[in-house]
C-alpha cells in the first residue's frame, strides 16, 4: 500500500500507518477543523443555557413577586442535573458513541429551555432546571471527546482548550445578548432564544459531524472508518489496522481506578473540585462584593465578564504552552499565579477599572488553567474510557461548583473582610496547584517513562 505521508517513529516504509497513527502524523484538514468549530458551538450554546438563569433570576423573582434568595434551590438543582448528567451520559457516551449521547443531550437541553417560560412557581423552576442541567452537564463529555479524538496528539491540548473556550465565551454573549432581549421581549425571550439556536444546529450536526473515527475503530466498523478518512483525505494511507495499542477492560468505571490511573484519576479530581469550587466562588461573589465596596452595578458585572475572557485568552496560550513543554509543568504555575492575583482582588477597593484589571488575570490564569485541565483529562483516557473519564471529572468539579457560593455565603455571614475572602480563594487556587504538580511528578512523569506499555497508557511522550 503506497504511504504518502511522513511517517512518525517504528513505522516501516511501505507498510501502512494505523489510524492512531494517520491522526497524530498528518496536517490538521478542514474536515478536523469543521468537527471541533461545530463543538465549539455547542460549547457556546452550553455556556449560554447554563448561565441564562442567572440573567434573568432578578427579573423572574421581580414578575413573581418572591426573594431573590428563593433561587439558591434553583441554581443548585441546575448544577445538580449538571453532575448527574455529565456521569450517566459520559458513560453511555462510552458505550453508545460520541454522536448519539451528544445529540440527545443537546436536544435535551433545547426542550429543557423552550420549556422554563411556561413555568409558573420556583417548584416548578426547579425541575425543569435540572432536567436542563442534565441535557449541559451530558453533552460535555461527548463534545470534549469527540474534539479530543479528532485532534492529532502533538496539538491535543491546544485544540481541546480553544474548543472548550465556546463555554465561557457562551456566557459572555449570554450575558450581552440578555442585556438586549430582557428589556424588549421580558426574561422568557432568552430562554426561548436558547432552545431555538441549539434546535438549528442539530440538523446541520446530524448530517454533516461523524461518530468519533476512533469510537468507530472500537465498534470494528471498517466501511464508516473508511468514509470518514475519505473525508480527512488519508484513506490511501490506512493499513487497516485502529491502533497499535491494546483494547481496555470492558468495564469503563472501575477502569477509571486501575492499571495505574488511579492516581492520575483522583488528582484531576481534586484539580477539578477545587478549580470549579473557585470559578462559581468568584462568579457569584465579586458582584456582591464589588457592590459593598461602593462600585456600580456596572463595574460589578463587567469585572464578571473580564473574568470569563480572560479565562478564554489563558486558555489558549495555556494549552498551546502545554503542548510543548508538558502540562504538569504549565497548569501548575499558572494556577499558583492566579492564586496571587486572586489574592489581589480583594484590594482593589473602589476602583472600577483596577478591579477589572485584576480580575481579567485571574480568570486568564486560575480559571483558563482549569479549561486546560479538563483538555488533560481528555488525553489522560483511553478511547473506551474517555468520556467516562471527562464526565466524571466534571460531575466531581460540579460538587465543587456548588459548594464555591454555598462556601463565599457563609464567610461573608460571618463578617470576614473582602481582603481574607479573596485571599481565601486564592488558597484554594493554590491547592489546585499543588494537586496539578503532584499529578505531574508521580503520573505523568512516570507515564513519561514507560512509553513500551502502550496497553496501560495513552500519553506517551507527555512530559512534566
Amino acid at each position: 500500500m503506497k504511504i504518502t505521508e511522513k511517517l512518525p517513529e517504528g513505522v516501516a516504509p511501505g507498510a501502512g500507518l494505523d489510524l492512531e497513527s494517520i491522526i497524530d502524523s498528518s496536517r490538521l484538514s478542514g474536515f478536523q477543523i469543521a468537527i471541533m468549530a461545530c463543538c465549539a458551538l455547542i460549547a457556546m450554546m452550553d455556556g449560554f443555557d447554563t448561565q441564562s438563569i442567572a440573567f434573568v433570576a432578578p427579573e423572574i423573582a421581580s414578575a413573581w413577586h418572591i426573594e431573590a434568595s428563593a433561587f439558591g434551590s434553583v441554581f443548585g438543582a441546575g448544577l445538580f442535573g449538571g453532575l448527574i448528567g455529565a456521569m450517566t451520559l459520559g458513560m453511555a457516551s462510552d458505550r453508545f458513541g460520541r454522536k448519539p449521547i451528544l445529540l440527545f443531550a443537546v436536544a435535551l437541553f433545547a426542550a429543557g429551555s423552550l420549556v422554563t417560560p411556561f413555568v409558573t412557581s420556583v417548584m416548578e423552576l426547579r425541575v425543569v432546571r435540572f432536567v436542563t442541567g442534565i441535557g449541559l452537564g451530558g453533552a460535555l463529555p461527548s463534545f470534549i471527546a469527540l474534539t479530543s479524538e479528532y485532534a492529532p496528539r502533538r496539538l491535543r491540548a491546544t485544540l481541546v482548550s480553544l474548543m472548550f473556550c465556546g463555554f465561557p465565551l457562551g456566557a459572555v454573549l449570554g450575558g450581552f445578548a440578555s442585556a438586549k432581549l430582557i428589556p424588549l421581549f421580558g426574561w422568557t425571550s432568552v430562554f426561548i432564544a436558547g432552545g431555538i439556536l441549539p434546535l438549528l444546529v442539530l440538523p446541520v450536526f446530524i448530517v454533516f459531524i461523524p461518530e468519533s473515527v476512533r469510537f468507530l475503530v472500537l465498534k470494528k466498523d471498517h466501511v464508516s472508518i473508511v468514509r470518514v478518512l475519505r473525508r480527512m483525505k488519508s484513506a490511501h494511507t490506512w493499513s487497516g489496522q485502529g491502533t497499535t495499542r491494546s483494547p481496555v477492560p470492558r468495564a469503563p468505571l472501575s477502569s477509571l481506578f486501575t492499571h495505574g490511573r488511579a492516581a492520575g484519576t483522583f488528582l484531576l479530581w481534586i484539580t477539578l473540585f477545587l478549580s470549579l469550587l473557585l470559578t462559581y466562588y468568584l462568579i457569584n461573589w465579586i458582584p456582591i462584593i464589588a457592590r459593598r465596596n461602593g462600585l456600580g452595578i456596572e463595574s460589578a458585572v463587567i469585572a464578571v465578564s473580564m473574568l470569563n475572557l480572560g479565562s478564554i485568552v489563558g486558555c489558549v496560550v495555556i494549552g498551546r504552552l502545554a503542548d510543548r513543554f508538558g502540562p504538569a509543568i504549565v497548569i501548575g504555575p499558572a494556577f499558583t499565579l492566579g492564586a496571587v492575583a486572586i489574592a489581589l482582588i480583594g484590594y482593589a477597593g473602589q476602583s472600577g477599572a483596577l478591579l477589572c484589571a485584576i480580575a481579567f488575570m485571574a480568570g486568564a490564569l486560575s480559571i483558563g488553567a482549569q479549561m486546560c485541565t479538563i483538555a488533560l483529562c481528555a488525553s489522560f483516557y483511553e478511547t473506551l474510557l474517555r468520556a467516562t473519564g471527562v464526565g466524571w471529572s466534571i460531575g466531581v468539579s460540579r460538587v465543587g461548583a456548588i459548594v464555591g457560593p454555598v462556601v463565599g455565603g457563609i464567610l461573608l455571614g460571618a463578617g470576614v473582610s473582602s481582603s481574607s475572602l479573596f485571599l481565601i480563594a486564592g488558597l484554594i487556587s493554590f491547592g489546585a496547584a499543588m494537586a496539578m504538580f503532584a499529578m505531574g511528578w508521580f503520573v505523568l512523569r512516570v507515564r513519561t517513562s514507560e512509553v513500551d506499555e502502550p496497553s496501560k497508557h495513552n500519553m506517551q511522550g507527555v512530559t512534566y
